[in-house]
């Protein structure tokens, strides 16, 4: 697989009819000297032009992971991407690591893991949106990260091999979990581990639930394991370590619908008169937290 000639024709991503303008709206952006603060919000201040940035930020909706605050717009994020950063925080150190973000969305988790100093930071997301809210916010930052149009399937072609990959929220949409654990498998170097986050279902069993059409109205959700299950497909990828770090259920104080967003969010995906369930009748969306090694030697 030829990743260079891949990387320039998904440039071109970028002038389809609905980004160019927001690209276009990315020059307007006044350059300057400003302060970040890399906490729950990202938080950029200096000398600006607040009018501009709340125009530009609302054109660059929908924003799903966040909060930022750039000036005095506040993103008010779909997700509050702390309550799962934190949660993770104490699991990790990337101190000259080279690192990569697998469905790194506009960049949040790893402006946040900057504060860890890592030698390489590369977020692989194939949506010329997202990287465009990345470009927006980085436009302030100015960091060294890189962003690549690129998905899981790519990672074992990428001219880099990473100490630590971060994929959070994507197995489900995959229709073959155990082929894209490989992926993950085979873009790590020696002795490197992947923390993973995905949906579960309760249960000893080696079990998962297939949904029928839907999974909390989202229609790309493939498979939802049992921890056991999980654990077997990443033993059959290879990994020699399955260790669980955090379970959660998901619920409105982390993912709720906000201005800067559009349609529905988790109140909606889930039964009104009882939360347990999802709409179609299914397990409310609980998730766990694993580490992967690859080798322990």
């Amino acid at each position: 697989m030829d990743i260079q000639k891949i990387k320039e024709e998904r440039k071109k991503w970028l002038t389809w009819k609905n980004i160019a303008p927001l690209r276009e709206a990315l020059c307007e952006l006044e350059d300057g000297e400003y302060t970040v603060t890399l906490g729950d919000t990202v938080e950029i201040q200096g000398e600006m032009d607040d009018a501009k940035i709340y125009e530009v930020a609302k054109k660059l909706m929908p924003w799903r992971k966040g909060p930022f605050k750039i000036g005095e717009t506040f993103i008010d994020s779909e997700w509050r991407s702390y309550v799962k950063y934190n949660l993770l925080r104490p699991h990790f150190d990337l101190k000259d690591k080279r690192v990569a973000d697998i469905g790194c969305n506009n960049g949040y988790y790893m402006f946040r893991m900057q504060e860890d100093n890592p030698k390489l930071l590369v977020g692989f997301d194939p949506s010329p949106l997202y990287m465009t809210q990345f470009d927006f916010v980085n436009h302030f930052i100015k960091s060294e990260i890189v962003y690549e149009l690129l998905g899981v399937e790519h990672l074992e072609f990428y001219e880099e091999k990473f100490d630590i990959i971060f994929c959070l929220g994507v197995l489900y949409h995959r229709s073959d979990p155990v082929a894209m654990l490989k992926s993950l498998y085979k873009g790590l170097d020696k002795k490197g581990e992947v923390i993973l986050d995905t949906f579960y279902i309760e249960g000893e069993d080696e079990m998962a639930l297939c949904p029928e059409s839907s999974y909390s109205k989202i229609p790309n959700i493939y498979f939802v394991p049992t921890i056991k299950a999980l654990e077997n497909w990443c033993r059959r990828a290879g990994f020699c370590e399955f260790e669980v770090l955090e379970t959660s259920v998901t619920d409105a104080s982390e993912q709720r619908k906000t201005e800067w967003i559009e349609g529905q969010s988790l109140e909606d995906f889930l039964d009104p008169d009882d939360s347990s369930k999802t709409v179609e009748g299914y397990p409310a969306p609980r998730r766990v937290y694993v580490r992967l090694i690859k080798d322990k030697k």
